[in-house]
């Protein structure tokens, strides 16, 4: 019997569809479930910079979400580059932090095992005028 593996790339945007509606609607199970037991993830700032380990970590992490951005976030794909374990998301986001306006450019790299995303780490873009 010959066991078929997913190909990373469709595991990745699978995945990836659960986080943006996820990060839109508030609701992560679906995102979380794509994860692995020995999950980690890597965030460049806030009380989760740094690398931070298992599901419990990315649940807290990700029910912050709603806290920052009240109506959420909505992310536009510009561009997916993938090869044999891993696959970046470059995006950009739309919302509201707070009150004010929020547009971003950040890059989400999903490592793939198998059928299962073993890490996130994003990578923010900082949008702003020169001169101000």
């Amino acid at each position: 019997m010959t066991t078929i593996t997913p190909e990373p790339l469709q595991v990745a945007q699978a995945a990836f569809q659960d986080y943006a509606a996820g990060l839109s609607t508030g609701e992560w199970q679906a995102f979380l479930d794509h994860l692995s037991d020995d999950f980690t993830f890597w965030f460049p700032a806030g009380p989760f910079k740094g690398m931070n380990q298992g599901k419990d970590k990315v649940a807290a992490f990700l029910s912050a979400v709603p806290k920052v951005f009240p109506g959420g976030l909505t992310l536009t794909v510009l561009q997916i580059t993938s090869n044999e374990t891993t696959v970046v998301f470059e995006v950009r986001s739309q919302g509201r932090m707070g009150t004010e306006p929020y547009e971003n450019q950040a890059a989400i790299a999903f490592e793939v095992r198998g059928d299962k995303i073993t890490s996130y780490r994003e990578y923010l873009g900082v949008v702003f005028q020169l001169g101000q």
